[in-house]
């Protein structure tokens, strides 16, 4: 099963510094079709004007995940780490048993990314941050395990979580596979361009959510980069 959740039909609101699309339901936004995907909670689409962003904030016991889209993302939080990390990179926050943390857009044009929630399989760990570039060369046609909580995924951000977050960058009329079990939820969005996944089509930042499926055959019908959660009930 393949459903296609078109971005139009997407929740969302526009504070002006912050234009927010949700996947699922989050803060004014709430469809109760749409709580979550597995163990995805979150999967935001958000577009952050320069010089703005998130001011200091907590959060407990969630793995957020942001994928940098378009310009730069600089993160602080209350343990003393900082990092800038740029498009095409990925940060992971384990929020566990409790982290304050800013994320601010210091560049001089528009950032975009996704935000994206699991939840864990343990509450009440030590929080931890880390960031790391992923050269969308890397993950030329074939998906690449961005952030991981399988030890096998060796070069993946770690997550507390029976899940994966993984990368692909396709040319147009390039195909690529991804096998999974059949008991497990998987949610891809486009983050560039058109494609076709068994046979549907999905525009950039369209989502579908699949589950009962074992194989996923994905064709890009215009050079496309995606990112896709493979996670457990």
């Amino acid at each position: 099963m393949i459903e296609r959740r078109p971005f139009n039909s997407l929740g969302g609101a526009d504070h002006g510094w912050l234009n927010a699309k949700h996947h699922f339901s989050f803060a004014s936004y709430n469809d109760p079709k749409r709580m979550g995907w597995g163990a995805l909670r979150v999967w935001n689409d958000d577009t952050i004007a320069s010089q703005t962003g998130f001011p200091p904030h907590p959060h407990g016991d969630m793995e957020i995940i942001t994928y940098v889209r378009e310009g730069a993302i600089t993160h602080r939080d209350n343990l003393g780490n900082e990092g800038r990390t740029v498009a095409g990179d990925v940060q992971v926050m384990s929020a566990g048993s409790g982290i304050t943390h800013s994320e601010y857009n210091l560049e001089p044009g528009t950032t975009r990314i996704f935000q994206i929630w699991i939840i864990p399989d343990e509450h009440g760990q030590p929080p931890s941050w880390g960031a790391k570039p992923f050269p969308t060369g890397e993950r030329s046609g074939r998906f690449v395990p961005l952030a991981s909580g399988f030890k096998d995924d060796g070069d993946a951000l770690p997550l507390r979580t029976n899940a994966r977050v993984l990368g692909a960058t396709l040319k147009a009329g390039e195909t690529t596979h991804y096998s999974m079990d059949k008991d497990r939820f998987a949610y891809l969005v486009p983050a560039k361009g058109a494609v076709e996944i068994n046979g549907i089509r999905l525009e950039a930042r369209d989502g579908a959510a699949i589950r009962d499926e074992t194989a996923l055959e994905v064709k890009a019908l215009e050079d496309a980069e995606l990112v896709l959660v493979d996670s457990s009930r």
